[in-house]
């Protein structure tokens, strides 16, 4: 009995941790748009949802923004199914806009799967989009989100009220009762006595001393001071920054990998786990990496490493991309990127995105390192 007891609570603190995905989920999206690709501009625009989830249904405000040419908010539900992870986020209405001359207004229908990662959750899948004014064809392409504490808006009342709810339900979870054991007979009370009552003497003041009178209490009221809050800043859409565009100049770096690796051995790489995240199979010998701050940007900063040999020295992580153009030949079909966390930042482990663009080849690569582990990204040249 005790241990189905527990078992039960176990499995009940579980469900109601993994399974619901209750909060704020900030991230971004990116239309799959070929001319953007080649002329190397960054299409992304940030994304925030804020998720109220119920058993299986789902609650939603989104927020879509990029610098001063475009916000908008939106009201959502949607749906998710637990047992595979798979959730809908569909946009109703459009609640606030603010948009330049020729700029369309379209609701997304995002198709993303739930996935964790240590202590990290996302949201990661891909969206279709209608325009708001006729339903016609917007476009489609790739989200990812990441859990976060934080809204750069506020947070949304009906998130706030289910968090509490939740909050309550982990709290009697957590709360075990002790198992009762039917077949232990109790054994009969003692009888207490009393103890004999103990004459209590007044103690006699000290001869020629005279007894010092207490001070008398003032009848003021004392004044309080209630510590003060400091106020949370919350982004306005015109405080947004700007997304980088990721043919900033300033911190492009070109290599090329040579024909084999390097004999020595970093010891960053020799002294950690090397874990592969990806393998990529590229049809053009130009590759650049675009390599973004993954989420909050919190001071997080790494060294990246092709083919052994350093080519990017303790640079932190930003918006604004860490550029690293490789040029490949047939001689060596086959480069390792390795990222290497230089520290863990302000909120651990080490988060990245690699942006890979090669020829009309794209790919989204996340990236996590820690001070133990270290990231590979392999690539993999197989000709035009």
């Amino acid at each position: 009995m005790r241990s189905v007891i527990v078992v039960f609570l176990l499995g009940l603190i579980h469900g109601v941790a993994a399974q619901d995905i209750t909060g704020i989920w900030r991230g971004h999206f990116s239309d799959n748009n070929r001319m953007n690709q080649i002329l190397n501009i960054d299409d992304r625009y940030r994304f925030e949802v804020q998720i109220a989830q119920t058993d299986k249904k789902l609650q939603a405000i989104t927020y879509s923004y990029k610098n001063i040419e475009f916000y908008a908010k939106a009201s959502a539900t949607g749906s998710i199914n637990p047992k595979t992870g798979k959730v809908r986020v569909l946009e109703l209405k459009i609640i606030e806009v603010r948009k330049g001359m020729n700029t369309m207004v379209c609701s997304m229908d995002c198709m993303l799967t739930w996935t964790k990662s240590g202590d990290d959750e996302f949201l990661e899948g891909t969206f279709v989009a209608t325009n708001t004014l006729d339903s016609s064809f917007c476009g489609r392409g790739t989200v990812f989100l990441r859990k976060e504490a934080v809204s750069d808006f506020y947070k949304e009342p009906f998130v706030a009220r289910k968090e509490k709810e939740i909050a309550k339900k982990l709290a009697a979870a957590n709360t075990v009762p002790k198992p009762v054991d039917s077949l232990k007979i109790a054994p009969a009370p003692v009888a207490k006595t009393k103890p004999a009552p103990v004459a209590k003497t007044t103690p006699k003041p000290p001869a020629n001393t005279t007894p010092k009178k207490p001070a008398p209490k003032s009848s003021a009221p004392v004044a309080k001071t209630a510590p003060q809050k400091k106020p949370e800043t919350k982004l306005t859409p015109q405080q947004i920054e700007p997304l980088a565009r990721p043919d900033t100049p300033k911190k492009t770096i070109t290599v090329s990998p040579g024909k084999s690796f390097s004999a020595s051995i970093p010891s960053v790489i020799k002294n950690r786990e090397n874990e592969i995240t990806k393998t990529i199979t590229v049809k053009s010998n130009e590759v650049a990496l675009y390599i973004y701050d993954n989420g909050t940007i919190d001071h997080d900063t790494v060294s990246v490493y092709l083919d052994n040999k350093l080519v990017v020295s303790r640079k932190m992580l930003s918006l604004e991309p860490i550029i690293v153009k490789i040029k490949l030949d047939t001689t060596n079909n086959y480069h390792e990127v390795v990222m290497v966390a230089e520290n863990l930042g302000d909120i651990p482990p080490n988060t990245s995105l690699m942006v890979v663009k090669a020829g009309d080849q794209q790919y989204e690569v996340r990236i996590t390192s820690t001070e133990q582990k270290n990231a590979v990204v392999v690539f993999k040249y197989a000709g035009d």
